[in-house]
C-alpha cells in the first residue's frame, strides 16, 4: 500500500491529490495491481475504503500488507481483512531507528542495520 501525492496547479487555484496504489503479488509470485484509487489525502479512512471496496469486488483473503506508519492503518486493516498481517516499511523502521543515532555512528550504524534487515531468516 502505498500512496502517491500529485499536485495540480492551475491559474487560480492549487489542488493536492492522493492516489492510492495497491499492489499484490499472486500465488505464481506475479505482481498484479489490485486498484488505484484517487483521494483528497491519505488517511486511514481512505484506506479503509479502499479495502472494502477490494473485498467488494471479490478479494477474499490478503496474507501481509506493508505499509507505512500511517496512524490508524493496522486498525483499518484488521477491520476489512481481520487474519491480515501488518508490516512496517522496512525504509520507515530504519529512518525511525537511526533519528536516535549521532552524525558521528550514523554511517557504522546504517551498515550494521542493513546486515541485520538483510539476514536470511
Amino acid at each position: 500500500m502505498s500512496t502517491l501525492v500529485i499536485k495540480n496547479f492551475s491559474v487560480l487555484t492549487a489542488m493536492i491529490t492522493a492516489m492510492g496504489i495497491i499492489l499484490g503479488i499472486n500465488m505464481v509470485s506475479q505482481k498484479e495491481v489490485l486498484t488505484i484509487q484517487v483521494g483528497d489525502n491519505e488517511s486511514s479512512k481512505h484506506w479503509l475504503s479502499v479495502l472494502n471496496k477490494m473485498k467488494n469486488r471479490g478479494i477474499k483473503d490478503i496474507m501481509i500488507i506493508c505499509a507505512d506508519g500511517l496512524s490508524g492503518i493496522k486498525e483499518a486493516i484488521a477491520a476489512a481483512y481481520p487474519q491480515t498481517q501488518y508490516q512496517r516499511y522496512i525504509v520507515h523502521q530504519m529512518r525511525n531507528t537511526l533519528k536516535y543515532v549521532a552524525y558521528k555512528d550514523y554511517r557504522q550504524f546504517a551498515n550494521d542495520l542493513k546486515t541485520v534487515y538483510q539476514a536470511p531468516s
